[in-house]
C-alpha cells in the first residue's frame, strides 16, 4: 500500500469517512474498532464541527493541527485550551484566547 497524501482530519470527519467506506465494502478489523469508538464519543454533527474549523481558521495564529485538536476536544475554559496549545499558549493574547473559547461555545 502506497501513501498518496496525508491530511489532518477531525474525529467527526474520520467517522464520516469510515461510515462511507463501510457502505462501499467491508471494513478491516482496525477500521471497525475505530468506527465503533468514534460512534461512542462523537455526539456533535459533522456539519457543526466543519463550521467550527472554518471559523477557527480565521484566527491567524492557530495552525491546522491546533484547529483539529480544538475541534476534537472542544475546550470549555482557559485551562482546557492551555493543555491543547501547550507551549504556544503564551504566544496568544487574552482577547485571542477569549475569541477561541467563544467560537467553540457558539459552535456547540
Amino acid at each position: 500500500m502506497n501513501i498518496m497524501s496525508e491530511k489532518l482530519v477531525t474525529d467527526a470527519e474520520a467517522k464520516k469517512i469510515l461510515e462511507k467506506r463501510g457502505k462501499e465494502g467491508e471494513l478491516k478489523y482496525e477500521q471497525k474498532n475505530a468506527l465503533d469508538e468514534l460512534r461512542k464519543f462523537i455526539k456533535i454533527p459533522n456539519e457543526k464541527i466543519e463550521g467550527l474549523t472554518q471559523k477557527l481558521k480565521k484566527i491567524e495564529k492557530l495552525r491546522e493541527r491546533q484547529i483539529v485538536v480544538i475541534a476534537n476536544f472542544l475546550p470549555q475554559d482557559k485551562d482546557d485550551l492551555r493543555v491543547i496549545l501547550q507551549k504556544e499558549y503564551a504566544n496568544f493574547k487574552e482577547d485571542e484566547i477569549s475569541l477561541i473559547l467563544e467560537t467553540v461555545k457558539k459552535a456547540i
